[in-house]
């Protein structure tokens, strides 16, 4: 199905719950959001793995397409992290012997070492989005790790020179987005939370290498930046410490969480060039959002953005949710839309 016509769009931001027959919920969240490998989270062993990631996917995909979900994604399934997928393929990295980095809290986390020149050795999610299309009824959108973030989360034992590493992130991820897009997949994003977390270097040379990956990607572009997983973020802030700054990105559409942080709309002001991509489902609240709750946020919303350019949304990813929550909350969301749909349509 093509790109969708209709005002306010639903969509998610990227992930779905894996089934439990699948991972072993307890190892996921021992690991948080892995940046290096995960393999022990599997519960099928090798041989199997891709077959049972396969069926998971279908699931997820059908769950979205039940919930009434208008553009959907395959529920990142196969990932262990949103990112380390495609962070763990590229040349120049080195996956096996990961190194560390200290946050400023004091919190290590393992991280794979950069000992060449990023890469891309060829075509990572091709395959998912090839799936992705054959499974599902509706429009499709693929994600990608964005190459500012991915340039924050390993240990440079090779540039010396974090521009220039997340400039070569950054052809690495168009050669991937260039491929992602032949297959015929309707919308690409990119996440990049981290312009959030090192607002500074965001400003330096953050928005060169966003525009540098979406260089010849036609139709619905995407930027996605958060605070980080419900399930992993408790306390959240109010506002985005980087946020007017993406006006100047070459994307179309501009993902925000708004639900859980409470976040105060008039920032969207900043933004009257980009389609919004809206975070109307609070994922760090256990309850389902009724179809009202969810059509007030919408409201909300159109304060400050025109139908035409609101696109509601969860918060972030849904990964680390029980999947019968999940579905709740999108079938809500779906009906919220709907709401609000026929109000502006008079």
């Amino acid at each position: 199905m093509s790109y969708p016509t209709h005002l306010l769009p639903t969509t998610v931001v990227g992930s779905y719950p894996q089934p439990d027959w699948l991972v072993d919920r307890a190892t996921l969240h021992k690991h948080g959001v892995p940046r290096t490998h995960a393999h022990d989270m599997w519960r099928i062993a090798e041989p199997l793995l891709q077959q049972a990631q396969d069926d998971a996917t279908v699931l997820a995909i059908r769950d979205l397409e039940r919930a009434g979900i208008d553009i959907v994604t395959d529920g990142e399934i196969r990932r262990e992290s949103y990112s380390n997928r495609f962070a763990l393929a590229l040349e120049g990295i080195d996956s096996q012997q990961p190194g560390e980095i200290r946050s400023q809290a004091g919190r290590v986390t393992p991280v794979p070492r950069v000992v060449g020149k990023i890469g891309w050795r060829g075509p990572v999610e091709v395959r998912d989005a090839q799936f992705l299309l054959a499974s599902a009824q509706r429009a499709t959108k693929i994600t990608l790790p964005g190459p500012f973030t991915l340039s924050q989360q390993v240990r440079d034992e090779y540039y010396r020179d974090e521009e220039e590493m997340a400039m070569d992130y950054a052809i690495a991820v168009n050669q991937e987005l260039l491929a992602l897009k032949a297959t015929g997949v309707d919308v690409v994003q990119l996440d990049e939370p981290w312009v959030r977390t090192a607002p500074d270097k965001a400003a330096r040379f953050g928005i060169a290498a966003i525009n540098r990956a979406l260089q010849g990607i036609d139709g619905p572009t995407v930027v996605h930046l958060c605070f980080g997983y419900a399930a992993v973020v408790a306390d959240k802030p109010s506002g985005y410490s980087f946020l007017p700054q993406l006006a100047d990105t070459a994307a179309q559409q501009i993902s925000i969480e708004a639900a859980q942080p409470k976040l105060d709309l008039g920032v969207l002001r900043d933004l009257a060039n980009k389609q919004i991509m809206l975070g109307v489902l609070d994922l760090g609240d256990p309850a389902v959002e009724t179809a009202e709750q969810v059509a007030a946020r919408i409201r909300e919303g159109l304060r400050y953005v025109s139908a035409d350019r609101l696109i509601p949304a969860p918060d972030c990813g849904m990964k680390y949710l029980p999947r019968d929550t999940a579905f709740g909350k999108l079938k809500a969301l779906a009906e919220g839309a709907a709401i609000v749909r026929r109000e502006v349509a008079g």
